[in-house]
């Protein structure tokens, strides 16, 4: 399934394929952030898409590409089981919680979450880091 806009719970989303390339660089997100202009208001990137630098927060490529898609006021999903990286970074924990307290991000387990936090239209505390 290539990346698609869709209607969930009322909100254009580009929902990417799992099989889809890896966002390793600020030109992949560029990528994602171009596509969205197709029309949607929120980029659902599945967990298993990201490299790892993007849960290494040392790295700060995580901040860069959230940041990225701040500025162009998209909001950002990371789709998907982040348990393992969850549990190795106590800042990665702290990050997802106060992301998830917000509305420009969001860390979710599955796409059912996400509709569920879009028909809620508020954030809905950390959902993703069950």
């Amino acid at each position: 399934m290539p990346d698609l806009v869709q209607d969930r719970a009322g909100v254009p989303v580009l929902v990417c394929d799992p099989a889809g390339p890896p966002l390793v660089t600020e030109a992949d997100a560029l990528d994602l952030i171009g596509a969205a202009f197709a029309g949607a208001e929120v980029v659902a990137v599945p967990a298993s898409r990201l490299g790892p630098d993007f849960f290494a927060l040392g790295t700060r490529f995580a901040g860069d590409v959230m940041q990225k898609f701040v500025n162009y006021r998209l909001r950002l999903v990371v789709v998907g089981d982040i348990s393992g990286h969850l549990a190795e970074s106590a800042a990665l924990r702290a990050l997802v919680h106060e992301s998830n307290r917000a509305d420009h991000v969001w860390f979710v387990p599955d796409l059912d979450a996400l509709d569920a936090r879009l028909r809620a239209g508020r954030p809905a505390g950390a959902a993703g880091t069950r």
